[in-house]
C-alpha cells in the first residue's frame, strides 16, 4: 500500500534569507535597464551600477565615499552629505560613460530622506534619471549638511560636549559650524573634474 506524502519545495537560500525577492527581480532584470546598488556601512557608502547578463551579474559603474578624500572631504564619510557626494560622483562617472537610465536602488528598508534616498538625490543631480519620486529625497539643507551645522552651534555653550560630539571632526582640522561651506568646496572640485 502507497502512502501519500505531500511536495514540500525547499526556498533559495537568499530568499528564506530575505536577500533577493526573485520575482521582483525578474520584473527588473526583463525591464533591461540598469542597477544601482547601494551599500552602507557605519562609516562608508558603496554604489554600484550593476547589468544583468546572462553568466552574472556585471558591474558596470562604482563609486566609494573613500574616494571623497581625493577632492578634499575631511568629514564623516558615513553621513548623509558624504552618501550625496558619492551619489554624485557615481553619477558623474556614469555620465562620461552614457549611462543614462537607472532603477531599483538595493534591499534596504525604504525610509524617506535617509542616506540611502541622498545617494539617489546624488545621481538624479548628476544628471541621471533614477526611479524614485522626488518627494522621498532629502532636501538641500540636509543634503548640505546644514542641520549639522545647526546641531554644532547648539552646542557652543558646552564645549565639553562640543569637543566630545565633533571630535573627529576636530582631529580631521574641520569646524563643524563650517560643514556648509566644505560641502559646496568639494562638490565644485568633484563637477570640476568630472564634467
Amino acid at each position: 500500500m502507497k502512502t501519500k506524502m505531500k511536495a514540500y519545495t525547499v526556498k533559495y537560500r537568499r530568499r528564506r534569507q530575505n536577500k533577493t525577492d526573485y520575482p521582483l527581480r525578474l520584473k527588473l532584470l526583463s525591464s533591461n535597464k540598469l542597477r544601482v546598488v547601494i551599500r552602507r556601512s557605519l562609516n562608508n557608502f558603496t554604489i554600484q551600477i550593476v547589468k544583468f547578463e546572462n553568466n552574472g551579474d556585471k558591474t558596470v559603474m562604482a563609486s566609494h565615499s573613500s574616494e571623497l578624500s581625493a577632492y578634499g572631504w575631511k568629514a564623516h564619510k558615513g553621513n548623509i552629505p558624504a552618501a550625496y557626494l558619492s551619489g554624485y560622483l557615481c553619477g558623474l562617472k556614469a555620465k562620461k560613460e552614457k549611462i543614462n537610465n537607472l532603477v531599483d536602488l538595493g534591499t534596504f528598508r525604504a525610509v524617506s530622506k535617509t542616506s540611502l534616498f541622498a545617494v539617489a538625490k546624488g545621481l538624479k543631480d548628476a544628471g541621471l534619471t533614477v526611479s524614485c519620486s522626488d518627494k522621498v529625497l532629502p532636501d538641500n539643507n540636509l543634503v548640505s549638511g546644514k542641520s549639522i551645522v545647526d546641531y554644532a552651534n547648539s552646542l557652543k555653550n558646552n564645549k565639553d560636549l562640543y569637543s566630545k560630539q565633533f571630535s573627529k571632526y576636530i582631529k580631521a582640522g574641520i569646524k563643524p559650524e563650517d560643514l556648509t561651506k566644505h560641502f559646496n568646496e568639494v562638490k565644485k572640485k568633484i563637477e570640476e573634474k568630472w564634467q
